[in-house]
């Protein structure tokens, strides 16, 4: 099976460089038949990488050490989950697999388009397989899964245990799915670009690659913050790490074009702006790809060091960028906008400093990702950023944008006039300031969360006011209960009112991070029957007493388990566990972490030493001293929420619009005399 898999990678990359050639060739000649050879070798690639991918995962479940990937990533007591996710564990694995989706939405897509779009498709087919074609040479030149090592050993040597956690299988491979689903939107730009169709086709025609793309990216960031949350132990979900900051690089971009799309698509704005940002998104998806296979940097998601494949993305990277600035200059004169900004106080002011204030993210991010490898390689030493300087620079640029989020959606096109502003900004302007004084005479002080909360209140009371005065206006209009005209009003515009329960979503996640301005924190060193107590920005105290240590041998690991039980303000809340497990073959250690969840908090507990784990694990010590550090986090449940409230807007903008019902003239004409009776208020609301 496994000769069967080597063999499919060779037919794939061969295929893919023919159907290229034959795309392109077919687009710049005419020749449809050329064209159709191109797209179904797209299929055959997708049909060969499956083979490919089927013969990793036979590998691993079969236990064949003798391959150098099988026996750097698994061994005989891993569990058969594991072995199948075994083949996004490592470098040369994940390669395969992100050359895997790749080849299943190009073979969507071009399955999609078979009678629409015919004058993109030769230059999106072509793209794509240039792409596909890149990463199995990637794969077959300088990491292929096939590699036979000179002796087949008797055991692999194990997983990494940080990667054995549930998260951590989903996380990756929702990663590759934004980051190769972005790659669609991208092929019909250098498609557009090479045609010169620089008109809104484009865009609309990958509207929903564009917000598939972004849900994938959102929910696998999401998803890395849970699995940092619960198994590196301590107690954050976002580092800075450099590898984290590559992947929000092209979701800081690509939700700037999802936000300036729509002034092209209303005024006929920002057409270059708008082909440079897909472009930088895709580029910069690469450039994650790269960072986080090159080995440059140091992260606990990175691969291990391997210059020839730095070198390669570098190479592929260079062409990339040179390619689309030789392809924008070359089209410069097709970018002339159809009207101009008016005003600053206009719908499209407020989008477009939206856009500006995610590239400031982006290139801050950027800077200090990179400023470690730019300060090696000028002076010697290096130089590392730590989280203080990301913070100082972004959250200011966050609390800008959660305000811009109440500010976008509602305020009017060209210009807004003083009627407008009052109208619709009286009641969250209201609100807010009402938040404020209520926040302030609580004690809250802390500046930044305050204006999180302010600034929240504000743009969630748009949001509320929106829905209810679409729903009221609909109600009106149709008839309908309240509860109907919503549906109805969610079907008839599901961009729109999805996107303000993505803006929702966001909300509430800024408010999670606001929380950690109060984290609590305690270290102490407990014997069994011993307790400690640590209090809450809520009010109430959490009793906490240690009971027991127990060491019991596991699969592929040894575990040794602390028992707390937990009270708060003196009643019983359950018990919480915090481990250390020895996995056998890797001789590694690592951490399992006890949280106690609540609406409005956690209770987070590490098992932070213990002064004779030996003892423990022989059964010669059962009582050993232990050292355990607890916070408590507000609001932390707040963000994994917001992520869902935000996937969940994403599935309703996605999900396919309702047909417009016909006009019915009965109907028309017995509500008629209600329609002319409306005010004018109630039309302008409608």
């Amino acid at each position: 099976m496994t000769q069967i898999g080597e063999v499919a990678l060779w037919v794939a990359l061969i295929l893919s460089l023919f159907g290229a050639v034959l795309a392109f060739a077919g687009g710049r000649r005419g020749r449809g038949d050329w064209v159709l050879s191109a797209e179904r070798s797209v299929f055959a690639v997708l049909g060969l990488l499956v083979v490919a991918a089927a013969s990793i995962i036979a590998a691993f479940v079969g236990n064949e050490y003798g391959y150098r990937y099988v026996a750097g990533y698994s061994n005989r007591e891993l569990s058969l989950y594991y072995k199948i996710t075994g083949l996004w564990a490592g470098q040369t694995g994940s390669l395969v697999f992100w050359a895997l989706l790749l080849s299943l939405f190009a073979s969507i897509v071009v399955w999609q388009n078979r009678r629409q779009n015919r004058e993109f498709m030769p230059y999106v087919a072509g793209t794509l397989l240039v792409v596909l074609a890149f990463f199995m040479g990637v794969v077959i030149f300088a990491s292929n899964p096939f590699e036979l090592m000179d002796f087949t050993p008797a055991d692999g040597r194990g997983l990494n245990p940080q990667l054995q956690n549930y998260w951590m299988t989903i996380h990756p491979p929702t990663l590759y799915l934004g980051f190769t689903a972005f790659t669609i939107p991208f092929a019909f730009a250098v498609s557009a670009l090479l045609s010169g169709r620089l008109d809104t086709r484009w865009i609309t025609t990958t509207r929903r690659w564009t917000l598939l793309a972004w849900f994938f990216l959102t929910n696998g960031i999401i998803f890395g913050m849970m699995w940092a949350y619960v198994e590196l132990g301590w107690g954050g979900y976002w580092f800075w790490d450099p590898v984290e900051n590559a992947s929000l690089l092209p979701w800081l971009t690509g939700t700037a074009f999802l936000h300036s799309v729509m002034i092209q698509e209303k005024r006929g704005m920002l057409k270059l702006w708008n082909v440079l940002l897909i472009l930088g998104t895709f580029l910069l998806s690469i450039f994650a790809t790269f960072l986080t296979r090159s080995g440059l940097i140091e992260s606990v998601h990175s691969f291990a060091q391997n210059l020839t494949i730095s070198w390669i993305f570098l190479g592929f990277l260079s062409f990339l960028v040179i390619s689309c600035g030789a392809l924008v200059w070359w089209r410069r004169k097709a970018f002339l906008p159809e009207n101009r900004l008016e005003s600053a106080v206009s719908r499209e002011g407020a989008f477009l400093l939206n856009n500006l204030v995610f590239i400031a993210a982006m290139l801050t991010v950027l800077w200090g990702t990179m400023f470690p490898l730019i300060s090696e390689g000028l002076t010697g030493n290096k130089i590392t950023v730590g989280p203080p300087f990301f913070n100082r620079v972004n959250i200011p640029l966050g609390l800008l944008l959660l305000g811009l989020l109440g500010i976008g959606p509602i305020i009017a096109w060209r210009k807004a006039t003083a009627r407008n502003l009052v109208r619709n900004f009286s009641a969250p302007v209201g609100v807010a300031l009402a938040v404020a004084v209520v926040l302030f005479a609580m004690g809250v002080r802390h500046v930044q969360a305050l204006l999180t909360f302010v600034l929240g209140a504000f743009t969630m009371t748009t949001i509320v006011v929106e829905f209810w005065k679409g729903t009221r206006a609909r109600a009106r209009i149709e008839g309908e209960g309240l509860a109907l005209a919503f549906v109805h009003l969610m079907e008839r515009n599901r961009r729109r009112y999805g996107g303000y329960v993505v803006h929702a979503g966001f909300v509430v996640m800024f408010m999670g991070f606001a929380g950690a301005a109060y984290d609590v924190e305690k270290q102490v060193s407990l014997r069994p029957g011993e307790q400690m107590r640590i209090g809450s920005p809520f009010g109430h105290e959490y009793t906490l007493t240690y009971q027991a240590m127990s060491a019991y041998p596991a699969p592929n690991m040894t575990k040794v388990i602390a028992s707390v039980d937990v009270a708060r303000n003196g009643r019983p809340a359950g018990v919480l566990t915090a481990e250390k497990r020895s996995y056998r073959q890797r001789e590694e250690v690592a951490s399992e972490v006890g949280i106690r969840r609540a609406w409005n908090e956690d209770l987070y507990l590490i098992l932070a030493g213990i002064d004779d784990i030996n003892g423990v694990v022989q059964g010669t010590n059962p009582r050993p001293i232990v050292t355990f550090r607890v916070l408590v986090q507000p609001l932390v449940p707040w963000i994994w929420i917001g992520g869902f409230i935000m996937a969940l807007g994403t599935l309703v903008a996605l999900w396919p619009g309702a047909e417009p019902a016909r006009p019915n003239p009965v109907r028309q004409k017995v509500r008629a005399p209600e329609r002319i009776a409306m005010t004018e208020a109630e039309l302008v609301e409608a």
